[in-house]
């Protein structure tokens, strides 16, 4: 799991670096709103702790540009001072996932951290993904299409879920890759290859084709039929 800390209090970052790295997350850090900005939107997390005062670009401009801008759904744990019922309203307002008020007990980040990418990872409380007319079992790791079982390879099944739980939205060829196979993926053509199965698997009876492939950017599972 990838964590990204955005905070300018060199104390608390050293902290919260340290405590989330000894957690077995791989930490990275940013101590200011553009260096933040750049990160976030060129590289994969699973999670963005985001201070909200920040030199260079605040925590909201960050967080709006991250969900407005590069349409990015990463779990954002947002870091502040402030603790008016209207500085958490305008987190929320501006795309942030949760919100703690310094000083807080990296215990309780850590928590929080986990919850917020067991959701968005779709492990918290959800038995299928259903999308379009395919549903994915979660526990029994079945995938059906208008009733008909589909079979699939391990690694297909894990690409059809990354996929399905943000259906519309366009995962880069990098993401997925460092997704499905980590750091160690040496060839190329891997991925199109795992991508021609399941296409194939979900559309073998002449179904609409649900992956669509976005020209320079990626691929993405569509809730209606890609052209």
């Amino acid at each position: 799991m990838r964590v990204l800390i955005i905070e300018d209090d060199s104390d608390i970052a050293t902290n919260l670096y340290d405590y989330l790295e000894s957690a077995g997350y791989e930490v990275d850090a940013a101590s200011n709103g553009v260096m933040g900005l750049h990160l976030a939107t060129t590289q994969r997390w699973d999670a963005i702790l985001l201070d909200l005062s920040l030199p260079g670009m605040d925590g909201l401009t960050i967080c709006r540009k991250l969900r407005s801008e590069a349409r990015q759904d990463t779990p954002i744990l947002m870091l502040t001072a402030k603790d008016t019922l209207d500085d958490k309203l305008e987190g929320f307002l501006q795309g942030a996932d949760d919100y703690l008020v310094k000083p807080f007990s990296l215990k309780e980040v850590g928590a929080r951290l986990g919850a917020l990418i067991k959701r968005y990872k779709g492990k918290v409380a959800q038995a299928a993904l259903c999308c379009a007319d395919v549903r994915f079992d979660l526990a029994a790791l079945s995938v059906e299409r208008a009733g008909r079982p589909i079979k699939l390879p391990p690694k297909c099944l894990h690409l059809l879920r990354v996929l399905m739980q943000a259906p519309n939205r366009v995962f880069g060829r990098a993401e997925l890759e460092t997704e499905i196979w980590g750091e160690h993926l040496r060839d190329s053509d891997t991925l199109r290859s795992h991508i021609y199965t399941l296409r194939h698997a979900l559309t073998i009876n002449g179904e609409d084709n649900l992956i669509e492939t976005v020209h320079g950017l990626g691929y993405r599972f569509v809730t209606s039929s890609a052209s």
